[in-house]
């Protein structure tokens, strides 16, 4: 089948909140078993390349009919968006052909408990109005949230954060070479002084796990090592090594500091989803606290008895 390509608006995974299971999987085993073996990993390969790309709507577009009635592809792609993680990651030519079935089965189904009126039983009409009340307030909150968290937003946040570790420190990248003993670091460092390389000592030498990068241990703050470490690396300038070794529970360590900078914040790709995370539970907290805001809420515990809030 044609490879996809859908409009930017709809190809967005949406924000999703936990109200409730949107249209549970019927026979989810079921459906799983009939996947290829290349579809259980999660970097399965397409087996064909795509022929064109082709825009189209999933909300508009039909992938079936049931007795004259249409299937939409959105609600494949719902479907699909409720499957463990590592079959949503599936090549789609894998995974589309069980869904489409599940979709139609569950068509039928559906009809056959209509016609056994099972729609009018009243443990059925309890969970189908509460269904309604999940849906409905996951829809009001997803669209709060959608509202209220953009780029223009989260980037505005980010710029805010980023002012505000405007001091956050100094950070050094170093290597090490760690030994079992300190006369075997004090060997060490007399090579050192007659001019050894360092990098080259720590792959022969080392027994930390940075011994096969050259004892690289990239940029790092104070926080981020134990404290003998750290006050040792930080009293260096870019250049030096350290004369004396230094004991942690690790061992012994030779540490040379190569390179000393203000730290750097991450990329405004690199904080997004957490910043995401963070304003939607902001906005959420704040539109129930407005909504429990002047209305009179009781509270009962299991026999019935009120409970005394605080």
């Amino acid at each position: 089948m044609k490879h996809l390509r859908f409009r930017s608006a709809l190809c967005v995974p949406a924000l999703r909140f936990s109200l409730t299971a949107l249209l549970p999987i019927l026979a989810l085993s079921a459906i799983l078993s009939a996947f290829p073996a290349a579809a259980q990993t999660t970097n399965a390969a397409p087996q064909t390349k795509p022929a064109e790309q082709v825009a189209i709507d999933p909300a508009t577009t039909v992938v079936a009919t049931v007795g004259g009635e249409p299937i939409f592809l959105s609600e494949i792609l719902q479907q699909i968006q409720q499957l463990p993680q590592q079959y949503q990651q599936a090549p789609m030519e894998q995974i589309y052909p069980p869904m489409l079935d599940r979709a139609i089965d569950s068509r039928l189904i559906a009809e056959a408990a209509r016609k056994a009126g099972i729609q009018d039983r009243d443990e059925v009409k309890v969970r189908v109005k509460q269904a309604e009340t999940d849906i409905i307030s996951e829809v009001y909150m997803t669209d709060i949230v959608k509202d209220a968290v953009d780029e223009d937003a989260l980037r505005k946040r980010y710029e805010e954060t980023i002012k505000g570790d405007a001091d956050a420190g100094e950070e050094v990248k170093a290597r090490h070479i760690l030994v079992a003993n300190e006369d075997d670091a004090k060997a060490i460092i007399e090579e050192l002084k007659k001019g050894a390389d360092f990098a080259k000592l720590a792959e022969e030498k080392s027994t930390g796990p940075s011994g096969s990068s050259g004892g690289d241990l990239g940029y790092f703050t104070a926080d981020a090592m134990v404290p003998a470490f750290s006050e040792a690396a930080f009293a260096m300038k870019a250049g030096e090594f350290t004369e004396v070794p230094v004991k942690t529970q690790f061992g012994w360590h030779i540490i040379k500091v190569e390179d000393r900078r203000a730290v750097q914040p991450p990329s405004f790709e690199q904080v997004q989803p957490q910043l995401a995370q963070d304003m939607t539970r902001e906005i959420l907290t704040k539109a129930v606290e407005e909504l429990r805001s002047g209305v009179d809420i009781k509270r009962f515990g299991p026999d019935g008895s009120e409970l005394q809030t605080k």
